[in-house]
């Protein structure tokens, strides 16, 4: 009997998915004794070109990590979704649009014009920004297009599974393995991390005071933060009421709040509007005025409760209506 056909690969993002499988560790050599890599551009010599000429659904299953930022991006999870049996958004960026995902907060145009002619660090201010064709003495350049909008993977082509996380724990991706080989996988669709809130996980769950209530809200280095005590009741925002359980708490067991990676629950619409709330609902306070002057607290709200979803949320992006991409 052949082997499994397996296929990685990276768009917009930090390399952290691809660590993930390293960090297998010894369980990596089970991994790659039982399937068979036809494509890992980023470890292996793999071309483009190499899937091109492979049959439809020829590859059994892709494991793709980081969202759509570029046409290229664009092109290569179509060809691997015509290409594969299996599609599995790998991480947060694919899952959900992840920190790419902050930049729909501007347009591309926003974008080029601070990282190439306002960024201090630059030593020559020529007025020159990335183009798509380019010519030189050779011949013809051509860059990939940089689109104004970052989306996240199931808005460019069919998902059949979510491994959340930034990235996804060792122990997830094993389970997926082992779901796909022994070919015990749930329902399509399905997010391959437990279906309920980090809270319920928690390990300081029962510190969390019955009724929980708050009159200030402070950053993590403004405060000693008590590692046996629920990082709310301490004042600092913990996206745990509003973040999928699965991630075995690492960030918490750090001594660090929840950051939102492994996205919201099937039960929650909104990420960021389910995590404000959460916050909102535990101020000590009537007063509007006083229940503004906490909230200005939060030096980034965008990026605190919608750091890794943006592109999925009700949001999506800022001036939507002046993008075309």
């Amino acid at each position: 009997m052949s082997k499994p056909k397996v296929a990685f690969y990276w768009c917009a993002s930090c390399g952290g998915c691809e660590e993930a499988v390293v960090d297998l560790a010894e369980n990596i050599l089970d991994v790659v004794n039982a399937v068979d890599i036809v494509f890992w551009p980023v470890a292996l010599d793999f071309k483009r070109e190499d899937v091109e000429q492979m049959e439809d659904h020829e590859i059994d299953v892709t494991f793709l990590n980081g969202a759509i930022r570029l046409k290229e991006q664009e092109e290569m999870a179509k060809l691997l979704r015509q290409k594969s049996k299996l599609m599995i958004a790998f991480g947060s960026c694919s899952h959900l649009g992840g920190i790419p995902g902050l930049g729909n907060l501007w347009n591309r145009n926003e974008i080029f014009q601070r990282a190439y002619h306002e960024v201090s660090s630059l030593e020559e201010h020529n007025g020159k920004h990335p183009e798509t064709h380019v010519k030189v003495p050779e011949g013809e350049l051509e860059l990939p297009e940089f689109y104004h909008t970052v989306h996240a993977l199931n808005q460019v082509v069919e998902v059949d599974y979510y491994l959340p996380g930034c990235p996804p724990t060792p122990k997830l991706l094993l389970q997926a393995v082992q779901a796909i080989l022994q070919d015990n996988l749930p329902e399509r669709g399905t997010v391959l991390a437990p279906d309920k809130a980090l809270c319920e996980e928690c390990p300081r769950n029962e510190s969390k005071p019955e009724k929980l209530l708050i009159t200030d809200i402070k950053r993590p280095h403004q405060v000693h933060v008590d590692p046996e005590k629920c990082l709310l009741a301490q004042g600092v925002i913990c996206m745990g009421p509003a973040t999928r359980a699965g991630c075995e708490a690492l960030c918490i067991n750090g001594n660090m709040p929840c950051t939102g990676c492994f996205g919201p629950t099937s039960k929650v619409l909104d990420q960021g509007a389910k995590a404000l709330s959460a916050v909102a609902s535990i101020l000590d306070y009537n007063e509007e005025e006083d229940i503004q002057q906490v909230m200005n607290k939060i030096a980034d709200p965008v990026g605190t409760f919608y750091r890794y979803g943006l592109p999925v949320s009700m949001l999506q992006r800022r001036n939507l209506a002046k993008t075309k991409s």
